[in-house]
C-alpha cells in the first residue's frame, strides 16, 4: 500500500504543439515529487490516440534535432466509464487488459485544439475526475483570441484593436476584409484565433503580403485575428488560482527582449534561435509591477481561471496592453511560467505541488 497520490499526467495530443506538449511532460516527469505522487504518463499521439507512455523524461526532452513525439506504441488506455470509479485500465499490444490503479488528478499539460480548449476538461468533467487548471468555459475562452478580447474589452481592461476574419468571409469577399484591416494601420500581425507557440504568427509590414500571411494563419484555423502592432515592451506575468475562498494570485514580471528578430516566435520560444533574451524579473517599478499584477489577476477571473495561467502585456507610452491570457502556459524549467515563480520564491517541484493541491482542493469544495 501507497498513500502517494496518483497522477495521470496527459500530454502530446493533435495540435500543432504537440513536442511542446511532450517537452513540457518532460519537465514535470523531472521534477515532480516521487516521494509524494505516482505517474501515469498518458501520451496522446498526433492521431489522438491514448496510450500508456514510459516515465522516462529524457525520452520526451526537447531537442531541436529530432522533436519530441508520442509513439503509438500499441497500447490503449481507458478512461472511467462513468463517475463511479476513477480507475485506469489499458490494453497492452498483446490484447491483454490491465488495472492502472484509480487516479486521484489528471495533469493536463497539452497545449492547443483538442486539449487547451475546454475539449479535454469537457471530458473529465464528465467523468469527474479532478485535474490541474481552468475549466471548460475559461480554457474554450482563452483558446479563443477573439473571445479573450471580448471578454477583456467588456471588462474595461485594455487590449489592442483587432478584426476577426472567417474562412468564408475570405473566400468569398476578400477585397472587403482587406478594407476592414486597412484601418487598423501597418505593421499588423495576423495569427490563428486558436492557436498556440506562436504557430502560424506573421508579420506584415507590407499589404503585399498580407495574403500570405492570412493563409498561414488559416492553415491552423479557420477564423483568423488580424492585430494592431503596438510598440512598447513584451512583458509577462504568472498567475495562480487560490484555493476555494482564497485570492487569485500574480508573481515578478518577466520581459521578452529583443535584439535581432521580428517577433518572439516559435524557434524563439523553443529552439534557442538567436536574438531573444528572456529577463526575469524585469526592470519595472514596483507602480508598474503592482499595476501590471492587477490587471493580470483582473484578466484571469474575468474569464473565469483557475489553477494557472501567463498574461501576456505590452508596456506601451500610454500603459499596459493585455495581448493574451494562456491557460496552459509552456512549463518546461526554463519557461517563462515556472521562472516567474521561482524568482518569487516558488520552486519548480513546489510549483507542481502547489498546482496539484489548489486543483484537489477546488474539486473537493
Amino acid at each position: 500500500m501507497t498513500d502517494r497520490l496518483v497522477v495521470a499526467l496527459l500530454f502530446g495530443g493533435r495540435s500543432s504543439e504537440h513536442s511542446i506538449s511532450c517537452a513540457t511532460a518532460a519537465g514535470v516527469l523531472a521534477a515532480i515529487d516521487r516521494e509524494r505522487y505516482d505517474v501515469i504518463p498518458v501520451g496522446i499521439t498526433r492521431s489522438g490516440v491514448f496510450t500508456l507512455q514510459p516515465d522516462d523524461a529524457a525520452f520526451f526532452a526537447l531537442n531541436p534535432e529530432s522533436m519530441p513525439v508520442v509513439p503509438d506504441n500499441g497500447t490503449r488506455i481507458h478512461w472511467p466509464e462513468s463517475a463511479e470509479t476513477r480507475e485506469l485500465t489499458v490494453t497492452e499490444p498483446d490484447g491483454s487488459r490491465r488495472s492502472l490503479g484509480d487516479v486521484d488528478l489528471v495533469f493536463p499539460i497539452l497545449h492547443g485544439p483538442w486539449g487547451e480548449d475546454g475539449t479535454i476538461q469537457g471530458m473529465l468533467e464528465l467523468v469527474d475526475l479532478p485535474y490541474v487548471g481552468s475549466g471548460v468555459l475559461a480554457s474554450a475562452l482563452g483558446m479563443d483570441k477573439h473571445f479573450t478580447k471580448t471578454v477583456l474589452q467588456h471588462a474595461g481592461i485594455p487590449v489592442a484593436p483587432w478584426q476577426t476574419v472567417s474562412a468564408y468571409e475570405w473566400a468569398t469577399e476578400p477585397d472587403a476584409v482587406r478594407a476592414r484591416v486597412a484601418g487598423l494601420g501597418l505593421p499588423v500581425f495576423v495569427k490563428p484565433a486558436r492557436a498556440g507557440s506562436s504557430v502560424g504568427v506573421s508579420k506584415v509590414t507590407d499589404l503585399s503580403t498580407f495574403d500570405e500571411a492570412v493563409a498561414t494563419a488559416f492553415a491552423e484555423d479557420d477564423k483568423v485575428l488580424v492585430e494592431s502592432s503596438l510598440v512598447g515592451r513584451e512583458v509577462e506575468v504568472a498567475v495562480l488560482g487560490g484555493r476555494p475562498g482564497e485570492p487569485t494570485r500574480a508573481s515578478v514580471a518577466g520581459e521578452i527582449v529583443m535584439t535581432g528578430r521580428e517577433f518572439y516566435d516559435f524557434a524563439a520560444k523553443y529552439l534557442d534561435a538567436p536574438g531573444i533574451d528572456l529577463v526575469c524579473p524585469a526592470d519595472l517599478t514596483s507602480g508598474e509591477l503592482a499595476t501590471m499584477q492587477e490587471l493580470a489577476i483582473r484578466a484571469f477571473d474575468a474569464i473565469g481561471g483557475e489553477g494557472l495561467a501567463r498574461v501576456d502585456f505590452f508596456l506601451t507610452a500610454d500603459g499596459f496592453v493585455i495581448n493574451e491570457i494562456n491557460t496552459m502556459p509552456g512549463f518546461t524549467p526554463i519557461s517563462m511560467f515556472p521562472r516567474c515563480w521561482q524568482e518569487s520564491g516558488l520552486s519548480y517541484p513546489a510549483l507542481i505541488d502547489e498546482l496539484i493541491e489548489v486543483a484537489l482542493a477546488r474539486a473537493a469544495a
